[in-house]
């Protein structure tokens, strides 16, 4: 395995292409825009989906499955979701194919087969789901809804890249109903936060949470509630977001309920989602010229044991030692894997780990048997040291922690040093070209400004954060009256 990648200096996005593809996470299909998530890649995402789909059944969520087709005419009945997402939407016309008499051995669409109406790939899911739950509620007694559903989705992409934009990518999306405008904010207000807990806490990313933007919004939404990242090439990353949605579903699809009163209302909404994209963000918050950097609690493998012998007796010398370490590890719940390959020489293995982001890697020899001593490595810092083996357990427990912590503090120290202030128009361009990242600054809250702001610079409005303070100030472009700051940056 080659172990050199292209620095991230000279060329970010071919770095990231590379790790992606030499990590052995992922790679195109022959699909166009589809991608491949590899048995290494999908551990990763199977372990965010475990603690997430926890995180969600704690706040009293469950999980369920709605049909992959949307009727064109269900897509249709919310016109801005409709308008949003039309321009991305897969569509099936046919249901039958046939032999082609001109070319024996191929297949043509049948044209009797056509469907009477079209369905649509769904892009998202609110359509299908509010037309079943109309038929679910009727009443008070039936409310609150809260359902998630484990999924793929199709958004047609022209310009696709290994997890961060593909014509089909895996996410989970929530779907809740309520009796009351306060309950749905409530609700869309806690997803965020949980969406927030888990980026930090889990894959180390630290995040500021606020509001899209009118023009940033999810389609068909009244409020988008956000979770923004910052990748080490200055560029933002939404990683997560959660839409309050008001009634306007509920009346799309005449979804009422009977209240306490006995008089009819229509229902209350939020939905939320994070996807395969979380990927993008772990790799391009953590990793390193050397390859992937996993914080423990998300690693397939946390511990790689790799021996290092000459004889079969010197092998079999250090299997009686490490066999018992572990068992005591995978007691304790720490996911380990004793390299054992007779294939691969040590060296190979150890740049396999290495790019593979393994948070641990010991290093066993005959040696290390006669000084009762092991080699223990750390990837977040590339450092590595010889321990006696009666310490490796504490030495472990100390290590996990730390370097979870570790790279969660490195990240936020990155992102804090690049939020800047700027006041005019001038300082904004020069500091986006120059420095990139989040940039707070004065806007005068219309979609005209922001549109033209993106268009000249490609920088937009990633969110208006809830932490910040009411400033007035006049906008960085139009000389405006402005309230309060905002975030601006260029995006994935």
């Amino acid at each position: 395995m080659s172990k050199k990648l292209t620095k991230r200096e000279e060329d970010y996005s071919r770095w990231y292409n590379e790790l992606v593809v030499k990590a052995d996470l992922a790679e195109n299909s022959s699909v166009r825009g589809c991608m491949v998530i590899k048995p290494y890649g999908y551990a990763i995402w199977e372990k965010m989906q475990a603690q997430l789909d926890k995180m969600f059944k704690e706040t009293g969520h469950q999980n369920a499955y709605f049909p992959l087709f949307v009727p064109k005419s269900l897509f249709e009945a919310e016109e801005k979701n409709a308008e949003g997402f039309a321009k991305e939407c897969a569509v099936v016309t046919h249901y039958r194919l046939k032999n082609d008499k001109e070319n024996p051995g191929k297949l043509i669409v049948d044209e009797k087969a056509k469907l009477e109406e079209e369905l649509i790939v769904r892009p998202t899911s609110e359509a299908i789901i509010w037309n079943t739950y109309k038929n679910w509620i009727q009443s008070y007694r039936d409310l609150p809804i809260l359902i998630n559903q484990w999924a793929n989705v199709v958004r047609w992409e022209m310009r696709t890249r290994l997890f961060l934009r593909t014509a089909e990518f895996l996410w989970q999306e929530g779907h809740t109903a309520h009796s009351t405008k306060q309950e749905a904010l409530d609700e869309a207000e806690l997803m965020n936060n949980i969406y927030a807990e888990f980026a930090q806490n889990f894959m180390g990313i630290p995040v500021i949470k606020g509001l899209k933007s009118e023009s940033e919004r999810f389609a068909g939404a009244e409020e988008t509630y956000c979770i923004e990242a910052l990748m080490q090439d200055g560029k933002a990353l939404q990683a997560g977001t959660s839409h309050f949605l008001g009634q306007n579903f509920a009346k799309a699809f005449d979804v009422k309920f009977a209240n306490k009163t006995g008089s009819l209302d229509y229902v209350w909404a939020t939905s939320w989602g994070v996807s395969t994209r979380l990927m993008g963000a772990l790799i391009m918050t953590h990793s390193d010229d050397n390859g992937l950097v996993l914080p423990p609690k998300l690693a397939p493998v946390q511990v790689v044991i790799i021996p290092i012998y000459r004889s079969d007796e010197q092998f079999d010398s250090i299997c009686s030692k490490v066999n018992p370490i572990i068992e005591k590890l995978k007691s304790k719940n720490i996911s380990v894997l004793f390299d054992k390959r007779d294939t691969h020489k040590p060296g190979f293995k150890f740049n396999e780990h290495e790019i593979k982001g393994v948070p641990i890697r010991i290093a066993v020899g005959p040696k290390d048997l006669e000084n009762s001593t092991l080699e223990i490595f750390r990837r977040d810092e590339m450092k590595k040291e010889t321990i006696g083996f009666d310490d490796v357990f504490d030495k472990i427990d100390f290590l996990l922690e730390d370097i979870q912590n570790n790279l969660f503090f490195k990240a936020k120290s990155f992102t804090e040093k690049n939020i800047r202030v700027v006041n005019d128009y001038e300082e904004f361009k020069s500091t986006l070209n120059l420095n990139g990242g989040f940039i707070s600054a004065h806007w005068d809250g219309t979609i005209e400004t922001e549109e033209k702001i993106k268009k000249e610079t490609k920088a937009t409005i990633r969110c208006i954060p809830f932490n910040s303070f009411k400033e007035s100030g006049k906008c960085i472009y139009s000389n405006k009256p402005s309230s309060q700051r905002v975030l601006f940056a260029k995006a994935y």
